[in-house]
């Protein structure tokens, strides 16, 4: 058989069939005095069963261990690797469509940064009265959705609990209210005005301890630079300013 004969009898492309040569799965086929590959039922049988195994999910490296005569494996051991395999994928497709049936459900009420988890989304909704129409409001907000995502889940659970207490009050909404207005007054402003001072002592008075880093660990590096330059001058003044009365004097709500 030529190479196209032997390709559409198993049911595959020639470029598979060469593909699985060059990956030593398929032995090549010795070739006529006219230079053509002669392919036997032999190399059939072979390539119908690499097309079995990888249109049950293995891997070419598995296929591999399945078709060599000293396998260390053998096919039972690869498939049931395979069936565990695709059971985390069906728990994790059955979470993923879970936290989709939740923001559905959500309808109107979805957050503008989401999706976001639902602890995370309750949350928003509960601040949606603390400065609605801020725009230093609508940074944190896409900040704290950057870290849920990016944190593990224990650091994610204790972020939305500190949060949840900082927002837990009139007086405490009051206070982020007040401290998001003074932010949004220095978009403008020069790094050196005295209003950046204020701003930083009321966003100090707010901002969960717990959410600062130790002493030092607050220094400018890659992250940061990013961070800072997101804002106003003035503003990313204040927010250095207000880490560095926190970290300094361990103060905060």
């Amino acid at each position: 058989m030529r190479i196209g004969e032997l390709a559409a009898a198993v049911g595959v492309t020639t470029r598979t069939v060469r593909h699985y040569h060059h990956q030593g799965l398929l032995p090549e086929p010795e070739r006529l005095a006219n230079g053509y590959r002669d392919y036997t039922l032999r190399h059939a049988v072979v390539l119908a069963r690499i097309r079995r195994l990888t249109e049950l999910g293995l891997g070419l490296s598995e296929v591999r261990d399945v078709l060599a005569d000293d396998a260390g494996r053998d096919l039972t051991e690869v498939l049931e690797e395979l069936d565990a395999d695709l059971a985390r994928q069906e728990a994790a497709i059955r979470e993923r469509r879970a936290r989709l049936r939740a923001l559905l459900q959500a309808g109107d009420s979805l957050p503008a940064e989401g999706p976001v988890s639902p602890q995370l989304a309750a949350l928003f909704s509960d601040m949606a009265h603390v400065a609605a129409d801020s725009p230093m409001a609508a940074k944190d907000r896409e900040m704290l959705a950057l870290i849920e995502t990016t944190a593990p889940p224990q650091d994610r659970e204790r972020l939305i609990g500190l949060l949840r207490d900082a927002f837990g009050s009139p007086e405490a909404i009051a206070r982020a209210t007040e401290a998001y207005a003074l932010l949004d007054r220095l978009a403008d402003a020069d790094p050196a005005d005295p209003r950046v001072e204020e701003a930083a002592r009321a966003l100090a008075a707010c901002v969960p301890r717990g959410l600062i880093p130790e002493r030092g660990a607050h220094q400018d590096d890659s992250f940061l630079r990013a961070f800072y330059a997101d804002f106003a001058p003035a503003q990313a003044e204040a927010i250095r300013r207000m880490l560095r009365i926190l970290a300094e004097t361990g103060e905060g709500p």
